[in-house]
């Protein structure tokens, strides 16, 4: 997931009146982890089980370069600069989706070679430096962040590779919203025809590229989305389009990769909002996933511009929220379970949204829906990166 990628179908309705506004995650405490090795130890033990405990107990309060403490344990941190990145190199590039009505339809599944330089554990972010110019006309462009899609072997378990997961990003006058402009007009050879057109600089970079390519990789860096150190934890993921990419790298951790699979003992269910069943992402590898894990592993999903919901009372489509709203009883067992972590990833009003879902359910039982949350918030289980 990047900051310049727009998935759609989850606009949440504003949150009831009188509960206080969720804080979103740039204010809020880093979360629980499982320890990791230190980083000279290299990506080899890390996600070696789901809790990385036994890692853990190895790690040491010494300040290290490339390395940062949080809540005790040592994870990797910004390895590579800006100034100093490091020259991966891309393995392949796939478009994972198909075209739709939307001009920012296509999102590409990309893999990327870091050479074992680059180790990262599930739920951190790296950065890409695209050649530009950008918007401001600065070469290279300026670092942009994406969420790692892969678990921390990488999709091929050779701890020497990272994926990311990157929506187009196209914007066309006359087609939706279009601020700027980064091709001359009458230049753009899909829209010759639009008084502008809109590019984002580094999602073309990096959907563009070819195996052999070189890339510039920096980071790795973020601790809000970590998972729990508690095997038997339950994750309830929410994410929306490419805000599925954090929640790739947990589920690969925890029901695909042979160093890890079969240590997590809890539940994970995803709900993942797109606009069209085109916009799907990853599908083949939940079936696998539930059809191995029938009673550790749900999936559902919210495809907006195809179906229908009356609780929505703003369009009357399917949001995130409102497909949450079908499975409302088993899904308050699991919120009210101090052992269930929510995470979610992707636009904005998923925080109101999940207000939306829970706080009749939380003021039906005498609680406050605001002081449920700091609750939650403060015993490090509410878990929010969106933008």
């Amino acid at each position: 997931m990047a900051l310049d990628a727009a998935p759609l179908a989850f606009i949440a309705a504003a949150p009831p009146v009188a509960t206080a506004p969720p804080s979103h995650a740039s204010t809020s405490a880093p979360r629980r982890i499982g320890g990791t090795a230190s980083v000279a130890a290299t990506a080899l033990a890390v996600g070696a089980v789901v809790g990385r405990g036994s890692v853990a107990r190895r790690a040491t309060a010494v300040k290290k370069k490339g390395v940062r403490v949080v809540e005790g344990k040592e994870i990797p941190w910004n390895l590579f600069s800006p100034k100093a990145p490091y020259k991966g190199s891309c393995v392949s590039k796939e478009t994972i989706t198909t075209k739709t009505a939307l001009v920012n339809w296509e999102t590409c599944h990309v893999i990327m070679d870091h050479g074992g330089k680059v180790p990262y554990i599930e739920g951190q972010s790296i950065g890409v430096i695209a050649p530009g110019p950008d918007k401001k006309g600065e070469t290279p462009a300026k670092i942009r962040l994406y969420s790692i899609a892969s678990s921390s072997p990488g999709d091929d378990e050779s701890n020497k590779t990272v994926s990311l997961v990157v929506k187009r990003v196209v914007e066309v006058s006359g087609k939706g919203w279009c601020e700027y402009s980064n091709v001359p007009q009458g230049q753009d050879a899909e829209f010759p025809d639009a008084e502008k057109v809109y590019r984002g600089v580094c999602s073309s970079h990096i959907c563009d590229m070819n195996a052999g390519d070189d890339v510039m990789i920096t980071g790795p860096t973020g601790a809000e989305m970590l998972l729990p150190e508690d095997p038997e934890a339950n994750m309830i993921f929410m994410a929306t389009g490419t805000g599925i990419a954090p929640f790739r790298s947990h589920l690969r951790h925890l029901f695909h990769d042979k160093v890890s699979k079969g240590n997590f003992k809890g539940v994970a269910w995803l709900f993942l909002g797109v606009p069209y069943s085109e916009s799907l992402l990853y599908d083949e590898e939940w079936k696998e996933m539930q059809a191995e894990f029938p009673d550790q592993f749900r999936y559902d999903y919210a495809v907006s511009c195809e179906e229908k919901c009356e609780k929505n009372k703003i369009n009357g489509e399917m949001w995130v929220q409102h497909k949450m709203m079908q499975h409302s009883d088993d899904l308050w067992d699991l919120v009210k379970d101090p052992k269930t972590h929510v995470y979610m990833c992707g636009l904005k009003g998923m925080e109101s949204g999940f207000a939306e879902c829970f706080q009749e359910r939380v003021e039906a039982e005498g609680m406050v829906y605001a002081e449920f949350l700091k609750k939650m918030k403060k015993d490090k289980r509410y878990h929010v990166e969106v933008y």
